[in-house]
């Protein structure tokens, strides 16, 4: 596993899928009724986590369906 000596926690660690993710991000943001685009600084912490938390929840569920559909193969 990739360790990151930065003090900041938030870069992308993949650059390429920069774009894909603030496109996702913005997806979950349409669904639950948040614009974010332009100005963020306006946006609740509570806002803003339940975009995060949601992405999270996501991308968690497609990495155990990719990991599913491996072990499945082998």
């Amino acid at each position: 596993m990739r360790t990151n000596n930065s003090s900041n926690s938030n870069q992308t660690l993949v650059p390429e899928a920069k774009a894909a993710l603030r496109n996702f991000r913005d997806q979950i943001a349409s669904e639950f009724g948040i614009d974010f685009s332009g100005y963020n600084g306006d946006k609740t912490a509570r806002e803003c986590g339940s975009v995060g938390g949601e992405m999270v929840r996501r991308l968690i569920e497609q990495a155990e369906r990719n990991m599913s559909t491996t072990t499945t193969r082998r």
